[in-house]
């Protein structure tokens, strides 16, 4: 089975942790090479975050246990990367 290589992932937080300290507990996790968050939106209590990961072997559950554990939830898993290599998108004639 190939390893997970990169996850995009559109998250939903609190405003505690910041996306410093969220950063840093994802970094910590085994497999992870690195991490970067991004604000889209912000509420009152909340932030909807862009979280790209990248790694050699990524434990989507790790991840996601992570998240859920400072008060956060994955809406949707919005790219995946898998393989020896990493391969970034081209544009085609459809976009």
């Amino acid at each position: 089975m190939s390893n997970l290589r990169r996850l995009v992932l559109d998250v939903l937080k609190p405003l505690d942790p910041s996306i410093e300290e969220l950063a840093r507990l994802l970094a910590d996790l085994q497999g992870v090479d690195g991490v970067n968050i991004s604000i889209n939106e912000i509420d009152r209590r909340v932030e909807n975050a862009k979280v790209t990961i990248e790694g050699q072997n990524l434990l989507y559950a790790d991840i996601v246990a992570v998240i859920a554990d400072n008060g956060g939830s994955v809406h949707s898993i919005d790219e995946v990367a898998a393989g020896r290599v990493l391969i970034e998108d081209v544009d085609t004639a459809q976009d």
